[in-house]
């Protein structure tokens, strides 16, 4: 199977059998968004979903958590990974959001990435989630589940390389549905310590039935 045949089957049954999708974490405003995408980072939707209404609750846009300190918001968040430097990155995201862009959160990556804590997979995210632009976020299951399925060669050894070759074999309608399908397949099926390959449609397919296959 080549890798163009790969894609129309992994993309064929996502389409048929999964349809639209979007972030699993909870969210009412761009804002909040941004914040929730922050705060995911090397932690699950499910403890992000768990401390944010607290913290919306307290903090429901920039402005106000832009009042706050970095010892306050610790508080809200210290039961996600590396809380000390979320918390401060927080406020002081929320500080340059009030002063440079009038408490709006920017459509454009290159103003998102200049917010502290703010990268280009929370770029992506925020684009493709809030604004529906094609863009597409490459965390540790998109990574993952692309080598593993050979939807990306071995030599897409980064993440900007994994998404420059995703975007190249993606319809750009379909960009954004496409970062869900692929993260929620390695969340929930493709997992990375135990796939779970009995339930898996594409086992078929899979690289792994390769002769020498590493995985």
């Amino acid at each position: 199977m080549t890798r163009k045949e790969r894609y129309t089957y992994v993309l064929d049954y996502f389409r048929k059998h999964v349809g639209h999708v979007t972030t699993e974490l909870n969210f009412g405003s761009a804002f909040q968004l941004l914040c929730a995408t922050l705060l995911s980072a090397q932690c699950t939707d499910k403890r992000i979903n768990a401390i944010t209404p607290d913290l919306f609750r307290h903090y429901p846009d920039a402005k106000a958590m832009s009042e706050a300190t970095a010892e306050e918001i610790f508080e809200y968040v210290k039961s996600v990974s590396y809380p000390n430097s979320k918390a401060k990155h927080l406020v002081e995201m929320s500080k340059m959001l009030v002063e440079e862009f009038n408490g709006v959160v920017p459509s454009e990556a290159s103003a998102l990435v200049t917010l502290p804590g703010v990268g280009r997979k929370t770029a992506n995210v925020i684009q493709a989630v809030w604004f529906g632009k094609p863009t597409l976020a490459v965390d540790t299951h998109v990574y993952r589940v692309s080598h593993r399925l050979g939807l990306v060669p071995s030599t897409a050894n980064t993440p900007r390389k994994v998404e420059d070759y995703l975007m190249k074999n993606i319809p750009t309608e379909e960009v954004s549905d496409a970062h869900h399908w692929i993260l929620l397949h390695g969340r929930y099926v493709c997992k990375s310590a135990k796939p779970d390959c009995e339930h898996c449609p594409f086992d078929e397919i899979c690289p792994k039935r390769l002769e020498n296959s590493k995985l």
